[in-house]
């Protein structure tokens, strides 16, 4: 496969859709954003930006619930969500219609799991999760070196975690009393303090609480998944003080059942992101390389 191949990238998100021309290497060489508008005034501008661009492959990271299934009907396209005119919109047939080339398509946090695994962070692993933490929480995870579907596609930010005793918040989860998404997202942080993550670096009591309820969701991970290592972005790991917290709470709930060389080498194993922010993009890119490879 030809390293000048241009491959075209799409990280599609609630609010904004982030578009790329890269390199099978992972170089981006050009980007363009657009405001996720409606599908009938968006798309035409997607598909004519990638038109003039001569691309060869596309791989889409779609904001979900999304089919990720090609053996279903519902592969390719946009399930439920409160964005107007996006519930049942065929997201995939209608880039194939419109640049008739091969197209990968999974959910933006596979997507970005996938970034971390080609070009990042776990670069040359197969078996990795990503998790991010901000306005909602959502995992990735590649196993055996391919990324997780199932049923319809993995919701580890919605796993149960047992609440904290001295935490008095009602979930901000409208499905789930004592979710981790609920109790440790952004919102959740923003309602149970008054303050955003941002205005509260200083404060340990909140990065203790909220290291717990990450630990907590990491050990399932850990105990599920078995990955090689654990990625965590998003806007609310910006607070690098939690990295430590996590990484020795997670040690004590897996009280030494999980003694593995990964898990032994814990500042290794539970790690921050490793592409600059770009794992969404990056990730997408991967996606439409592997589309040739189909």
């Amino acid at each position: 496969m030809s390293d000048q191949l241009r491959i075209g990238a799409i990280e599609a998100g609630g609010t904004k859709m982030v578009l790329a021309i890269g390199t099978i290497a992972g170089e981006i060489v050009e980007k363009e954003v657009l405001p996720t508008e409606e599908p009938e005034k968006v798309l035409p501008k997607i598909i004519e930006w990638f038109r003039e661009r001569k691309i060869s492959a596309l791989g889409v990271g779609a904001f979900g619930p999304t089919g990720v299934n090609p053996h279903l009907p519902s592969y390719g396209k946009i399930l439920a969500t409160p964005k107007p005119g996006w519930v049942g919109f065929d997201f995939l047939q209608t880039l194939i219609d419109g640049l008739h080339v091969p197209i990968g398509f999974d959910t933006d946090v596979n997507a970005a799991c996938l970034g971390e695994a080609t070009y990042g962070a776990a670069k040359g692993l197969e078996d990795v999760v990503y998790l991010t933490v901000g306005t909602g929480i959502g995992a990735g995870v590649l196993i055996n070196g391919k990324l997780l579907h199932g049923m319809l596609h993995p919701e580890a930010g919605h796993i149960p975690v047992e609440k904290e005793l001295n935490d008095k918040l009602e979930s901000v989860c409208p499905y789930h009393d004592s979710c981790l998404e609920g109790l440790a997202s952004g919102p959740a942080i923003q309602k149970r303090w008054g303050l955003s993550a941002n205005e509260l670096t200083e404060k340990d009591e909140v990065w203790e609480l909220e290291s717990s309820y990450l630990a907590k969701a990491l050990a399932i991970y850990v105990l599920t998944y078995s990955p090689q290592r654990i990625i965590l972005g998003g806007g609310v790991m910006n607070q690098k003080q939690l990295f430590p917290l996590i990484q020795k709470k997670l040690l004590e709930i897996l009280n030494g059942y999980i003694s593995t060389p990964e898990i032994q080498d814990i500042n290794k194993y539970v790690v921050e992101a490793g592409c600059r922010g770009n794992q969404g993009i990056l990730g997408a890119l991967a996606l439409g390389v592997r589309s040739l490879e189909q």
